[in-house]
């Protein structure tokens, strides 16, 4: 049951994450197509 638990856990964790990421880029934050001074679009 523990496992469950805590892998529900990192799944919600995981989902905020991505959730930011997404919010990011859609307000413009992020690489903003300078290529070569961001690690985000390699």
């Amino acid at each position: 049951m523990g496992t469950v638990i805590v892998g529900a856990i990192v799944a919600g964790v995981v989902a905020l994450v991505i959730r930011v990421i997404i919010k990011d880029k859609k307000n413009g934050k992020g690489c903003n197509g300078d290529c070569g001074g961001c690690s985000c679009c390699h």
